[in-house]
This record gives structure tokens, sequence and C-alpha cells, in this order.
């Protein structure tokens, strides 16, 4: 993801001294008075100027609450809101994301959010995604999402139409039909910005989701209905045949090890004409030398179904089960939830919103954020799914997979390899969970 403006090193650094040098646990001063500590994961310094602004609001309406904000590197973030969790000294309220909940929850350092949603009068005003996004698998509320990200296709209209196509492609089939024909390697231009590098394995799995829509799981999107993974389907062959043949025919050999950085940069420098990603790139572009006119986001690829499987990552903030200011914290986390601040948050940080009425603003409703409103009006063609971020394995899963894909672009392993060997991982995961 982006992140951008303060060097890390200073953030690093305020991050450090807060988290040796403050802790929270002391609960309510003999004045009422309280002091939280908040957490955040994502940093970036413009997303903690803003997170920092919207504080001093909260601070502002509520001023017997102090909120002191940590933010560490985002490389790092993670491990320290661990390690503060297991110690049970330093966070009332952290940011909880759908890898991480998970694990954080199943430790019992989550406090359980909802008989406190149920009174909230903001909970009516949040978007039916969200609403489902903050209720576990086991009925308890760890987190309320401040917004989803969920992909889409970026994508350069006048490459597009030079090569004579009338729009952007609907398909993964028409993608390669279209970067193909876009292929340009003599004039430095490419079709395709192929994902090969770290968190390869998403966008493999987007196009092997969306092939097997029809008999897919759609609240553990890596099964199909019949409790198979989806990489023993049929179907699954198909998309990889049609997904690796994009790096073949449509895409620039360096993107073998392209990560984030890498595709975006290929997207912005105006050497390949699409990129899959999230919308946070929105501004990015914005930001580049790529003109309005010369670009513009569709939604999310297709399969042979004519439907799409959109796994909206979110995250979103909680309260730590050790918080003794647990009253204080729940109020501070629907604060941030609440109709102005969470929608100047998901504007600012171009995320899909978690606020219903948040979709008929200018800032969504034009613009290549419209192709985001298209999929969540037609919800049957590109149907919401679940993936399982929140297992124990899936960092595990994630090393693995990214060096598969690795393995099959540079030969030393095929796409039927590949299918077989994440079948086995995942049907023996699970076996083992169960047995």
């Amino acid at each position: 993801m982006k992140r951008k403006m303060l060097t890390a090193a200073g953030i690093g650094t305020v991050a450090v001294l807060a988290l040796t040098g403050c802790s929270s646990g002391a609960g309510p001063a003999e004045d009422g008075s309280v002091t939280l500590q908040m957490v955040e994961s994502l940093t970036n310094p413009a997303r903690t100027d803003l997170i920092r602004g919207l504080l001093d609001e909260f601070e502002a309406e509520n001023p017997k609450i102090k909120v002191n904000l940590v933010s560490p590197p985002t490389e790092q973030a993670d491990q320290k809101i661990q390690q503060m969790l297991q110690s049970g000294k330093g966070v009332d309220v952290l940011e909880v994301r759908d890898i991480t909940v998970g694990p954080f929850a199943n430790n019992g350092w989550l406090h359980d959010l909802g008989s406190d949603l149920e009174s909230w009068d903001g909970w009516d005003a949040l978007t039916d995604n969200a609403k489902a996004a903050s209720v576990a698998a086991d009925g308890k509320s760890y987190f309320v999402p401040y917004g989803f990200y969920g992909l889409s296709l970026f994508y350069r209209k006048d490459l597009v139409e030079q090569a004579g196509f009338d729009g952007p492609p609907h398909s993964w089939k028409d993608l390669l039909e279209q970067a193909s024909a876009i292929q340009d390697p003599k004039n430095n231009t490419y079709g395709y910005a192929f994902r090969g590098g770290q968190n390869a394995n998403s966008n493999v799995v987007a196009a092997i989701e969306a092939y097997v829509m029809d008999d897919l799981d759609v609240e553990n999107a890596f099964l199909l209905q019949d409790g198979s993974t989806i990489f023993a389907a049929p179907e699954a062959q198909d998309a990889l045949d049609d997904y690796f043949a994009l790096f073949e025919q449509a895409s620039p050999p360096s993107a073998v090890s392209w990560g984030y950085p890498e595709m975006v940069a290929g997207f912005t420098n105006g050497s390949t004409a699409f990129l899959l990603q999230d919308p946070e790139v929105i501004a990015t572009v914005q930001e580049s030398s790529l003109t309005e006119d010369q670009w513009d986001t569709a939604p999310l690829l297709v399969g042979p179904s004519g439907k799409a499987a959109q796994p909206l990552a979110v995250a979103g903030w909680g309260v730590a089960e050790a918080s003794e200011s647990k009253e204080a914290a729940t109020k501070l986390v629907e604060f941030l939830s609440s109709a102005e601040p969470a929608t100047e948050f998901a504007q600012a940080n171009s995320l899909v919103p978690i606020i219903a009425a948040a979709s008929d603003d200018e800032f969504y409703s034009t613009g290549p954020w419209t192709s985001y409103v298209t999929m969540t009006e037609n919800p049957d063609t590109y149907v919401n799914v679940q993936q399982p971020r929140g297992v124990s394995w899936w960092t595990e899963w994630i090393q693995k997979s990214d060096q598969d894909v690795q393995k099959v672009l540079l030969g030393s392993m095929t796409t039927e390899e590949l299918l077989s060997s994440w079948d086995e991982f995942w049907t023996e995961k699970y076996a083992s969970e169960k047995g």
C-alpha cells in the first residue's frame, strides 16, 4: 500500500517512545477523567495526522477523555500490538485487521462490543457489508470496520481505444485479449501489470474464484459448496491457463518480481495498460503524470458464468479486553465509526465506505469511484465473499503460495502441480483442525 510524506524513521522513534513511556490500564482518575491509549497498524504520516485530528474532535466533545495515539511503523505494527495485548498493558483502542482478528480474539485479547453496538444510534447508518463484517463467526463483535479494500481494474482509456476496443475488459478472457493486443515491447508498452512478487497469490486466487463462482462457498471462498477446495475444481485449471497467459503474452518480463510498488509504478508511468488493485491507488494515479482522460477504473473481472467474487479486505477499530476504561474506549470507537468521521477517514484513505449514505456523495458517485458503486449496486454479479484470513496458518499460506507462483513463473513448477499442492495444503489444514 502507498505510504508517504514524513519519514518512517521519525514515526518509529515516536512509536518506541510511546510504547516504552506510556501505559494505559490505570482506569478513570478520581475526578472521572480518563486517558486512553490508541494504537494504529497501517501507519503513514498523512493518515496519522488525520486520525489525530479526529481524536482532537472527540476530546473536544468529551473533555474528560484524553487519547494518546501510538503509531508504530507499519512493518512492525501488528507485532507491537500483539506484544501490548499479550502484556495486558499499553492499549485501550486498537486497529484490528481481518488477518489479525482471528489470533487476537482466540487469545481473549479483544473485548466483545456486541451489546454496546445494539444500543448505539449509529448502527443503522452502516452499510450491510459493514454490519456483517462487524460480527465474527462466533457471533461476537471484536471491531467496527472503518472501510473496505476491494479490487477493481485500472485501465488506460486511450490505449484500449487505440487497440480498437469499445471499452474496458469485462471478463478475464477479455483482459487477456485486450492486454495481448496492446502489448508492444519495442515501444515500452505492455498490456498488464502482473503481480509476480510479494502477495502474488492474491490475484491468482481472484481469478480462480471467478471461474468457480457458481459452486463457491461465499462464507469461505477457498472452498466449494461441497466442501472441497477451490483448487481441486476443473475450472481452476482454466483460470490458471488464462491468468498465467497474461504473464507470457501481455506483461513486462520484470513483472516476475513485481509487488505493489512496482505494479502501481508500471501503470502510473504509462508503461502498462491494465492494473488490478485496491481503491487506494486512485489517489496515486490522480497524482501521477496520467491525465484524467487517459485512465479510469472498471469493475472486477468476471469468470465464465458472468460473475466475480469480491473478497473485501477489512479493518477497523476495536477495544482491548484488558482495558480498564472500556466504556470510554467504546465511546471512541463509536465516534470514529459515526457518519462524518467515518466518511472523512474513508475518503482520505480511498476506502470503500462503511456509511450507507456515502455512496450518494459526489466523491464516490463520479470518476474512478463509479466502478465501486456499480459493483455495490449489482451484488448478484459482483458477489461479496469471505476468505479465511483469520485462520492460524494464514501467514504460512501466504509464504508458501507466493513461492509457488514464483516457481511457475520461473518454469520449475507447472500450474497443475501448483493447484495440487494448494489443494493438499488446505485439505490437510482443515482436516487437522477438525481432528
